[in-house]
């Protein structure tokens, strides 16, 4: 007689960026399914054991819970748990879940309509000697200025002469921020009534020096999204492709494999 062979079964995930018509594309998949789900909505801002005690009913005694709470309280725009016999998902949103929702079977409603709203956002993306700023409805855009300015290299000798070249170098970047801070005035005041959101791209201590010397910034700090794009060269180039990753959601996506 043949032994019986027993098989056990554990989650293994994979994580991958799903832009946005692709992201729509699956949550109506979802929607449409007719398997056994839960879904749970995990705002921004709440601590690990806040996130575990939302995920004992959904998931029990999985022992993935930590897995998911690392990433979902890390996530500067919370969470989305969509979890059942058709698919087992967590989406890291592009823009906040701000409210606490659990609900039986696939409930992408809220977040389908986050991606369907049509968000005005500005990106202001920021190298010394390039800037790069964009106004974008959805991901169209709507205005856009992009420019240089000269700032010198850093200066490797030492004495008198290093530190004559530190400052005309300070100057230099001084001059260059004013510059951008008026451009960034001039193309995001005039929609800022309708403004969304805030993204910063770029180096982010040069950011942080700029902001600080940008007085208009701070009118704005309300509506930042604390995600930096990684943005080598502030382009016109650079801003369409900016906008598509703002909009892109993480995915992760756990699958059952067996061991023996």
């Amino acid at each position: 007689m043949n032994p019986t062979i027993w098989f056990e079964y554990m989650l293994v995930s994979t994580r991958r960026k799903y832009k946005r018509g692709r992201m729509l594309r699956l949550l109506r998949e979802l929607q449409e399914s007719s398997e056994h789900a839960l879904t749970l909505y995990i705002p921004a801002g709440l601590t690990p054991p806040e996130i575990e005690k939302m995920l004992v009913l959904p998931l029990g005694g999985e022992d993935i819970i930590p897995d998911i709470t690392s990433a979902a309280s890390l996530s500067p725009r919370g969470a989305v748990l969509l979890w059942g016999e058709g698919g087992k998902h967590m989406v890291l949103p592009p823009f906040p879940v701000t409210e606490k929702l659990f609900s039986s079977g696939y409930n992408t409603e809220p977040l389908r309509s986050q991606l369907e709203r049509e968000y005005t956002v500005a990106l202001i993306l920021l190298r010394l000697g390039a800037y790069a700023v964009g106004v974008f409805r959805g991901e169209e855009l709507i205005s856009s200025k992009v420019g240089r300015g000269y700032v010198h290299a850093r200066h490797s000798k030492g004495g008198s002469s290093q530190k004559r070249f530190a400052r005309s170098r300070q100057k230099d970047i001084e001059q260059f921020f004013v510059r951008v801070c008026a451009r960034v005035q001039e193309r995001v005041e005039p929609c800022i009534e309708q403004l969304d959101y805030v993204i910063y791209g770029g180096e982010r201590h040069t950011l942080l020096a700029f902001r600080k010397k940008c007085r208009f910034t701070e009118t704005l700090n309300d509506r930042v999204l604390e995600t930096l794009l990684n943005v080598r060269e502030p382009r016109q180039a650079t801003l369409e492709t900016a906008i598509e990753s703002v909009w892109a959601s993480t995915v992760f996506q756990w699958h059952e494999i067996r061991s023996t």
